[in-house]
């Protein structure tokens, strides 16, 4: 190599190496001025709304028994609701399965209110049924805000939910061969601005289950784990889940496991 091609690869590299340095202080830059953004959001967090609605429902006589959901037994007892989300997802004896808020709360709108659920489940997302429904679980949420996570696996069905909740993370599918571990299965990963939490450690799995439900500002919406769960689906090209079905009661349990001993954050506020 000539002195005047080896000056040029030199200052070509270096030329590379600002560059670099220049776009990692810059996303280093924008990601503390969104930080900073969703701090700011957090005075007065609509989400608030959503919560007060969910406790009118909560107590509001409604369905062909107009009977009320506060003899709905969230995992500690009937109509005990602070301290119930930080324990779900969680086998239930009644049902002889595990279930999170949102598969719960179906279990006792029929037995408590006699209401036909499957109108709910097949209600697209952001309809007044829905709606309904993210506002009841925002409302339970918000009663084990700052709790630790103590999701518990001692039962056999919570350890197989549990299971197929990691297999689902890992399954790869779809026109991309996507899985949920494409986006959160390593650490600093990105979607354009957006930091993906890495699911399969305590602190990951904490920034993607801790903070949901939660209100969604670009779109105006309140948003359940569920919907999230579907959005994700949506992105990853595979078919619509069923709402509260056993594969999206697995994820959620998984995410909440591994995020045991964090602190609940809900309801939260994202972008």
């Amino acid at each position: 190599m000539n002195a005047r091609l080896a000056a040029a690869l030199v200052a070509a590299l270096a030329a590379v190496a600002v560059f670099g340095g220049a776009r990692a202080q810059d996303k280093d830059d924008t990601a503390k001025g969104i930080e900073a953004y969703r701090e700011a959001l957090k005075d007065g967090n609509p989400a608030e709304l959503f919560e007060m609605a969910g406790e009118e429902l909560w107590n509001k006589p409604a369905g062909p028994k107009n009977a009320s959901l506060q003899g709905c037994d969230l995992g500690l007892g009937p109509g005990k609701v602070e301290g119930a989300f930080a324990q779900l997802p969680r086998y239930f004896a009644d049902t002889d399965k595990v279930q999170d808020v949102e598969s719960r709360l179906l279990t006792c709108m029929s037995a408590l209110q006699g209401i036909d659920t499957q109108e709910y489940v097949d209600a697209r997302f952001g309809t007044p049924k829905k709606n309904d429904l993210i506002a009841l679980a925002t409302y339970i949420s918000g009663a084990s805000k700052d709790k630790p996570v103590a999701v518990t696996l001692a039962h056999p069905k919570a350890r197989q939910m549990y299971e197929l909740g990691k297999r689902m993370f890992f399954f790869q599918a779809g026109p991309h061969d996507f899985s949920c571990a494409t986006c959160h299965g390593e650490e600093g990963r990105r979607i354009r601005m957006q930091d993906l939490p890495n699911i399969m450690t305590k602190e990951g799995a904490a920034a993607g289950w801790t903070s949901w439900p939660a209100y969604r500002v670009s779109s105006g919406q309140m948003w359940s784990m569920q919907w999230r769960l579907n959005d994700c689906f949506r992105q990853q090209r595979f078919p619509e889940p069923i709402y509260a079905s056993d594969m999206t009661v697995a994820l959620s349990m998984y995410m909440a496991a591994n995020a045991n001993g964090s602190t609940v954050a809900t309801p939260g506020i994202k972008r």
